[in-house]
């Protein structure tokens, strides 16, 4: 695992934090779902492109269902 892997993997685990907390305060099903998808799939991606894609359409997935 690289070092941008590591980076990546923060910055999305960050940013899912917060849309578990704010999908926690506004009872959105979809936020708190791709928050805790943000936090956990780091884990188990060792390519960074991989990771950033992945991380980029969990990010998208609570807009598109509203």
């Amino acid at each position: 695992m690289g070092t941008a892997t590591l980076l990546w993997g923060m910055v999305f685990s960050a940013i899912g934090a917060g849309y578990f907390i704010y999908g926690k305060r506004q009872t959105s099903i979809a936020a708190m779902l791709c928050g805790i998808a943000l936090v956990v799939y780091p884990w188990f991606v060792t390519s960074a492109w991989l990771t950033v894609i992945i991380g980029v359409v969990l990010m998208a997935i609570p807009y598109l269902v509203r």
